[in-house]
């Protein structure tokens, strides 16, 4: 069995959907379907089509865990992408849970079990950083989310020093840089600037983006934008579930961006090639955003591929094309 914990939301439903294409059915998705205000719409549209073997809640999930019930589970791996995601969420005995003991939880499972675990860290970890590459002094996050990353991050690095009780299976957090791709439409203000995007040319014939800031001029603000289905890629890579999979066990946390920034305008552009031609306005930058926005994040790749991935990245232009194509087939 392959554990997905956050399954139904957008990268967790594109790995099963990726394990899917590989023949890998035997998954278990683990999720909250829960109401929540940050969300604009159901996440359980995510999985249609997908085929799994069993779906548990998050917290009855986790009882299980402690109880042992998984003690005699043969489990192949385990994808870990459950998470508060919402940088906006300042609930920190909330996003610590989420982020950081559930982590733990599935962390001493896998390590004990010497199960592959893969799981999803984020470039927040950086906030303002102009450098980063994955080291103490490139760290500074912005808000509880990215804190609450960065947390766990270094947990898992004080595990991999412990030569007391040495890690022996594979480790591997990726810090995801900005995502994209089919399947975030429930996400709300946290989904891509590529959605948003879409939704604004689809709707009014004009594209809304921030003015210049930090430094940067109108539609120059810069992120590294990586297509979902490259990320699914590299977590069954790292979890040993691709045939060019490593020969050893890989303990790491590295980068997970294509190495090369886009403009929000070239977004813009990619998006009106597919979608027709529309406007680009400029609007005030919001105040709720003040001292906790990216206006620039380019992944340092040296340590994803020292790790091993040395497969290529989708070039926006193409992620954007391959986004649609998939979104007009599967309704949603």
């Amino acid at each position: 069995m392959i554990l997905v914990t956050g399954g139904a939301g957008f990268i967790g439903s594109n790995l099963v959907h990726e394990l899917n294409r590989i023949g890998e059915r035997d998954v278990l998705v683990v999720d909250n379907l829960a109401p929540s205000p940050n969300l604009s719409g159901p996440k359980f549209l995510n999985l249609w089509g997908a085929e799994y073997a069993d779906y548990m809640d998050k917290q009855e999930f986790r009882r299980a865990l402690a109880a042992g019930d998984f003690q005699h589970v043969k489990v192949r791996a385990i994808l870990h992408q459950g998470a508060c995601s919402n940088t906006l969420e300042d609930d920190g005995r909330y996003m610590m849970d989420n982020n950081f003991t559930y982590s733990k939880e599935l962390l001493a499972f896998a390590t004990t079990r010497r199960i592959p675990f893969v799981y999803a860290s984020t470039a927040a970890v950086y906030g303002l950083s102009q450098s980063f590459q994955p080291a103490p002094a490139n760290e500074r996050p912005l808000n509880v989310y990215g804190y609450s990353k960065l947390v766990f991050d270094n947990f898992v690095r004080r595990r991999f020093a412990d030569t007391r009780e040495p890690v022996r299976s594979s480790v591997v957090g990726l810090r995801y840089f900005n995502v994209y791709g089919p399947r975030e439409q429930h996400k709300g203000r946290m989904a891509s600037v590529l959605h948003h995007f879409t939704k604004q040319l689809k709707e009014t014939g004009t594209i809304r983006m921030f003015v210049g800031s930090g430094g940067y001029a109108d539609g120059e603000q810069r992120r590294d934008f990586v297509f979902v289905r490259d990320l699914c890629r590299m977590n069954l890579f790292f979890a040993g579930l691709l045939p060019e999979r490593s020969a050893t066990p890989v303990q790491a946390i590295v980068n997970a961006g294509t190495g090369q920034a886009s403009t929000f305008r070239q977004v813009a552009e990619a998006l009106m090639q597919v979608h027709g031609p529309g406007k680009i306005e400029f609007i005030p930058f919001p105040g709720d955003l003040k001292n906790r926005y990216q206006h620039f994040t380019e992944a340092d790749i040296a340590g994803l591929r020292e790790a091993g991935w040395t497969a290529p990245f989708t070039g926006i232009g193409e992620g954007v094309r391959s986004t649609f194509s998939e979104l007009d087939g599967i309704g949603i």
